[in-house]
């Protein structure tokens, strides 16, 4: 989703600027319109995710660094210390630069009579989570931002517990990887080419595997550097297609249909359109906001975009639950909860508790996943061992019969 950067009037007058995610630049002009009168520009930045020529290394702010950060905010502004008392002093335990950066200039700000949320909307940027922003803001109107800042802590310790498993379970099957693919290129690339130097010596007819082998050999040692070309336009032409409306939009569907990872994909939206809105509803942001927001939290970019219809659907009045059953690529558990917790009027609690439901699924899911990568690895290198060996072998033992019959 396009990232807009905007400077507009509050209704009292301030001058404020910051960041807004848009579907398109009208998009972002109606959400900005949410709590400025007047929009004085509006410039488009780039999307959600950087491009080819527009990548910067370690742009993203340290998960657990930021969890903490909203840990000790709660913590403190339970205690009753005011605002921007707690803002220096969580600045000053900060350890994360890009963050203390942020922290600092957000004190300033602060002290100077802006309001919290302005004041990290605008120095955030594209760092800090959509949802962040919109959770302090309705802890201001309020009046309670420890426990918007307690929100916002419980759902991003949970993602960022998440991960750390995640990327602790793909550490072996990656540094197995890794090691195979130097391995194999070793092999195919110097050793093989050795023993084809052998066999032409000894002369004779090779087995059709030995060939084989010889002809792969020979390819990657010769034209190693096109398999690399190909490779590289291949993935420009991805980035491309990608940054299209309509190219992001049908490779997130096609990551719905794929297996494992497809389900993965599906439990993981369902995750977060549960969890985030049961957060920005329990901090008092109304449906269709809390449907909006949610849009622009969900990774997959084809229910990202369903889910924004669902908003458009609530100002227009209908009702949640009807227009969810309208979707397709959404859970039917999913749909049919948020249809009871609508009609029951406990629409947070229930979020929350199908919330804690795929979250579970997910790390199942995921779990399993990694199971299966590891033996589908050792297979696979074993297959790519044993045909190296069964082809050397092979021309060995018909070069030595044919020494026999001289």
């Amino acid at each position: 989703m396009p990232h807009y950067k905007y400077t507009a009037l509050l209704r009292s007058g301030e001058k404020v600027s910051g960041m807004m995610d848009g579907l398109n630049e009208m998009d972002a002009a109606a959400r900005i319109r949410e709590s400025c009168d007047v929009i004085l520009k509006l410039t488009e930045v780039g999307s959600d995710k950087p491009g080819l020529l527009n990548m910067e290394l370690g742009s993203r702010l340290n998960g657990k660094a930021f969890s903490v950060m909203c840990s000790q905010f709660a913590i403190i502004l339970d205690a009753g210390i005011p605002i921007a008392r707690a803002v220096k002093l969580v600045a000053e335990k900060t350890v994360d630069k890009k963050l203390r950066t942020i922290m600092d200039k957000v004190a300033q700000d602060v002290e100077g009579g802006k309001s919290l949320s302005n004041a990290f909307e605008e120095h955030g940027g594209r760092l800090l989570p959509v949802t962040f922003v919109e959770t302090l803001r309705a802890g201001e109107s309020t009046g309670n931002l420890g426990a918007a800042f307690g929100t916002v802590h419980e759902q991003y310790d949970k993602q960022e517990k998440m991960r750390s498993k995640v990327r602790g379970a793909l550490a072996y099957p990656m540094f197995v990887l890794t090691i195979a693919v130097g391995v194999v290129a070793v092999l195919m690339i110097v050793v093989v080419p050795k023993f084809t130097d052998i066999f032409a010596e000894m002369g004779g007819e090779l087995p059709l595997i030995t060939r084989l082998l010889i002809g792969i050999s020979n390819f990657f040692a010769h034209y190693f550097w096109i398999m690399l070309i190909v490779a590289a336009a291949l993935f420009i032409a991805y980035k491309a297609y990608n940054s299209t409306e309509k190219g992001r939009d049908r490779l997130a569907q096609w990551q719905l249909r794929l297996p494992v990872l497809g389900r993965i994909a599906e439990l993981n939206a369902a995750s977060q359109f549960a969890n985030t809105m049961s957060s920005l509803i329990g901090a008092g942001l109304t449906m269709d906001r809390a449907v909006a927001i949610t849009a622009r939290v969900i990774d997959n970019y084809h229910l990202s975009r369903q889910t924004a219809q669902l908003a458009e659907a609530l100002e227009a009045g209908k009702q949640l639950g009807p227009s969810m059953h309208d979707l397709t690529d959404y859970p039917d558990i999913l749909i049919d909860m948020a249809s009871v917790g609508e009609g029951s009027g406990e629409m947070e609690k229930t979020l929350r508790v199908i919330g804690r439901y795929y979250d579970n699924e997910l790390e199942e899911a995921t779990k399993s996943a990694l199971a299966k990568l590891e033996p589908a690895l050792l297979v696979g290198l074993a297959g790519i061992a044993g045909f190296i060996v069964i082809a050397i072998y092979m021309a060995m033992f018909s070069m030595y019969g044919t020494l026999g019959n001289l």
